[in-house]
Order: C-alpha cells, then structure tokens, then sequence
C-alpha cells in the first residue's frame, strides 16, 4: 500500500476545471494506475481526498496498492517546469509516495491519533408508506457526527471525549470531534444533462478529530478500503497523525 500527496496549483486553470468535477479527479486519479484492476469494497482499494488547508494550499492524498505516476496530473495541475528539474531533486517532482506499511504496523491497541475524515453520511429512509426506502444524506452536523459514532467500533477505533471543561454541555457534544467543509456536489453521469436520472447528488463532509485504537486490524482495514459510501467522488478516506 502506498500514501500519495500532491499539492495543487491553485494559479493554474486545469486546477480550477478539476476541483469543480469529482468526476474529472476521479478520471485523474485512476489514470495513473494503468495496471489496476478493479476490487471488491472490503479489499484494499484507491482512496483519494481533496484537503482545503487554505486558498492556496489544496492538496490530493491518495491511499492505493499501487505507487501512483502523477506525471499528467502535474502537467494539468501542478508546477511543471519544477518537475523537470526531478532528476536533480526528487522532491521537486511535484508529489511524494510513501510505502504504508510502516505506519500501519505502528497502528496499536489503546494508542491515540488525531484523524480527518472525509465522508458521506446517509442513512435509509421510507419518505411515504408503502414506498421503497431511500438512501439520504444526513443534514445537520449532530445527525452527521452520529453517523460516524455508530461506526466507530466495528471500523477499529473510539473517538476520544473532550475534558469536562471544553464541553458544551448545552450541544451535548461530549466527543473531541468536529464536522466541517461541507459540500453539496452535483453533476450528471451523462454527455448529456438534461437526462436527470443520470444526475448525481452527494454530500460530503469533513470530519476531524482524535480517536483511540480498539481493533487494530478493523482500523487498518478502514484506512486501505475507506469508509462509508461515494469513494469514487472523494469520501471515505480515513488519515491519521500522530498527536502532539
């Protein structure tokens, strides 16, 4: 397994075109594994997460079997002209993959991390009776939070709480945990858009927090094969740092 960081270049106008099309990223994504064959959702799969750290700092993370050659991906969206002075510099290439294996062994009963998250939060529901249920994005941010609550344990890991005075006790949110970044993508499937049933609407939130590990395997598994649904559109990848 591999860890993937691309920084993107904000200046650039093949940037702006990807960042407004999860479809366009994801099409970016896997073309850099020409080899890859598709997998199962509970096998080890490609991940990928767009993080706004700020206006000009947007960097991918990729989580993938294979090492990634994001060659096309700087010629469209990165600093070219530094990547061509690789040979001299590696680190000038425009990203930087790391084996994930060595952190995933350092992943241990009862240790802690900080994590961010970037996920789809939906629940079923019927709207009428007699009708099919329906999958539905969970709006609010306490709706959202409990998502992730409840499936906590069977991903490997606890979310920590808060100290008794960083509460607030009148939200009732006791856990070190926060929601933000929400975005609601919509695009169609189809060449063309006025097919409705071929559009896509998916609501993506951003969780960060700390939690603690209770299953390191579960949790290991949950960083390799994701989290929740719409990979393919950039959720569900899980990343961990250590706490300082």
């Amino acid at each position: 397994m591999y860890l993937t960081r691309f920084r993107v270049n904000t200046a650039r106008p093949g940037s702006r075109r990807l960042l407004s099309s999860p479809q366009a990223i994801h099409a970016a994504v896997m073309s850099s594994f020409p080899h890859l064959l598709p997998t199962g959702d509970d096998t080890p799969r490609v991940l990928w997460r767009i993080d706004h750290n700020a206006r000009a700092e947007i960097l991918l993370y990729i989580v993938s079997p294979d090492q990634p050659d994001l060659t096309h991906l700087v010629e469209q969206a990165g600093w070219p002209a530094a990547a061509a002075n690789a040979t001299a510099d590696p680190r000038l290439r425009g990203w930087q993959s790391y084996s994930y294996a060595p952190f995933l062994e350092r992943i241990t009963p009862g240790s802690t991390w900080g994590f961010r998250l970037t996920a789809n939060p939906v629940h079923h529901i019927r709207r009428k009776e007699g009708e099919p249920k329906k999958r539905t994005a969970h709006i609010t941010p306490g709706h959202q939070m409990r998502w992730l609550l409840e499936r906590q344990e069977r991903s490997g890991f606890r979310i920590l709480t808060k100290p008794a005075d960083r509460r607030l006790t009148d939200h009732g949110n006791e856990h070190d945990l926060i929601v933000h970044n929400r975005r609601d993508l919509r695009f169609s499937k189809s060449p063309d858009t006025t097919q409705a049933k071929h559009s896509v609407s998916v609501l993506a939130v951003t969780f960060d927090g700390r939690l603690e590990v209770t299953d390191p395997t579960a949790l290991r598994r949950t960083l390799t094969a994701g989290l929740g649904k719409a990979k393919a559109y950039g959720c569900g990848l899980m990343t961990l740092a250590p706490l300082g």
